[in-house]
C-alpha cells in the first residue's frame, strides 16, 4: 500500500471520483471515495482556493487515501473518501454559503451513503449541516467532532513524549502549534492543561494572540511555527506541511499533530535520519471519526472519552514496535493498514 503522501498522478487509484457542478450556487466540487473494503467511505468536506482543478483533484485523492488508512488503524467500520470545494475569491453571504452546501448534500445523497461527509478545513459545523439538509447522510451533524480530534492529538503527543523523553506529562516541555483552529485551539488548551508551555501559530493572527493569551502562552509567526526551538512540534493546519527542507529546519524532538497528509515525499525518511520521533497523522487524528461512529451509535462522553483516549497506549505500542523493527512509525502503521483492509476483503 502506497504511503497518503504519495503524488497519485492516476485518476484510476481510487474507486470512484465524482464531480459536482451547478453554475447557480458557484458550486464546483469533487467528491473521492477511495476504498470501501471496510464500509462506507467516511471523510470530510474541505474548502480552500485551488490553483488548479488537478491541484484539487489530487489533493482530494491524497487525504481520501489517508482516511481509508486512518479507519483501519482505529478498527472502525468505514473506508475512506474525501470532498473538496473548490473555494472562491468573491465573499459569500451566509445565506449563499448555506445554498452551496445544501446542493453539496444533495450531489451527495445521490451516493446512496456510500460516502459520509463531514467537517474538514475551511468548513464548519453549520455547513455540514446544511449539507444534512441536502438529504445527505451525516454522521454527529448535532455536534462537533473538532474537540475529540484534539483530544486524540493530545493522547498521541503524550505518548510520543513518554516513549521519547520518559516522562507521562508535558509539564516543563515546549509544544509549537501551527493553526489556531477548531482544533489547534482546543490542543492548545489540553497541552496548557498538563503543565506544557505552548507556542501558537495562525495565517489569521489576531485568532493565534487570542489562544496564547487564553493559554498563557506566546503567539508565533505562521512561518516560524515548525522552526520553533521546542520539544514537540503540532502541524495542525494545512496539508504537506513537512518538506525534507523543512525537516531539515526542525528544532524539535517529536512530531504530533492533526494536519491530514501531513508529509511530502522524502519527508519521512528526513525524520528518521534526523532521529525525530514522528506520529502518523493516520492515527494522531482519528478521535473526529471516533466521535462521528460513536455519535451514530449514541454512545455515552464515557464511552466515548474511552475510546478517543485509546489513541495513545496505541501510539506508544506503535513507536515501540517500529524501533524493534527498525521501522518507522509510519511504515509500521502503513503495514497494518494494509493487513486489516486484506482481512476485510
Amino acid at each position: 500500500m502506497a504511503s497518503p503522501a504519495a503524488a497519485y498522478l492516476d485518476l484510476w487509484s481510487s474507486q470512484q471520483i465524482i464531480t459536482c457542478h451547478d453554475e447557480s450556487v458557484g458550486l464546483k466540487a469533487i467528491i473521492v471515495i477511495d476504498d470501501t473494503t471496510l464500509g462506507p467511505a467516511l471523510g470530510g468536506v474541505r474548502c480552500r482556493l485551488y490553483d488548479s482543478t488537478r491541484d484539487a483533484l489530487l489533493e482530494a485523492q491524497r487525504l481520501a487515501a489517508s482516511m481509508t488508512l486512518k479507519h483501519a488503524l482505529a478498527e472502525l467500520p468505514y473506508g475512506g473518501g474525501k470532498a473538496v470545494v473548490l473555494g472562491s475569491r468573491e465573499p459569500q453571504t451566509p445565506q449563499e454559503r448555506a445554498a452551496l452546501m445544501v446542493r453539496l448534500g444533495e450531489f451527495v445523497a445521490q451516493l446512496g451513503g456510500h460516502y459520509i461527509p463531514g467537517v474538514e478545513m475551511g468548513t464548519a459545523h453549520t455547513d455540514l449541516l446544511a449539507v444534512r439538509a441536502g438529504g445527505a447522510l451525516v454522521l454527529g451533524a448535532d455536534s462537533d467532532p473538532s474537540p475529540w480530534t484534539a483530544r486524540g492529538v493530545f493522547a498521541a503527543m503524550r505518548a510520543a513524549v513518554l516513549h521519547r523523553f520518559g516522562t507521562a506529562s508535558l509539564e516543563g516541555l515546549t509544544v509549537s502549534v501551527q493553526g489556531a483552529g477548531a482544533v489547534g485551539s482546543v490542543l492548545a488548551r489540553f497541552i496548557a492543561a498538563d503543565g506544557g508551555t505552548v507556542l501558537i501559530a495562525d495565517i489569521d493572527v489576531a485568532r493565534a494572540d487570542r489562544v496564547a493569551e487564553e493559554v498563557g502562552g506566546r503567539p508565533i509567526d505562521v512561518v516560524d511555527a515548525p522552526y520553533a526551538r521546542c520539544d514537540v512540534f503540532a502541524p495542525c493546519a494545512a496539508a504537506r506541511t513537512l518538506t525534507p527542507e523543512v525537516v531539515a529546519r526542525l528544532q524539535c524532538s517529536v512530531v504530533a499533530g492533526s494536519a491530514n497528509d501531513a508529509l511530502e515525499d522524502g519527508a519521512e525518511e528526513a525524520l528518521a535520519q534526523r532521529g525525530i520521533t514522528y506520529v502518523p497523522d493516520i492515527v494522531a487524528g482519528a478521535g473526529g471519526a471516533i466521535h462521528e461512529h460513536a455519535r451514530s451509535l449514541n454512545w455515552d462522553d464515557a464511552q466515548l472519552s474511552a475510546s478517543v483516549d485509546a489513541i495513545g497506549p496505541r501510539v506508544l505500542k506503535l513507536v515501540a514496535e517500529a524501533d524493534e523493527l527498525g521501522l518507522t512509525p509510519l511504515e509500521l502503521a502503513l503495514r497494518q493498514a494494509a493487513a486489516r483492509i486484506a482481512a476485510g476483503r
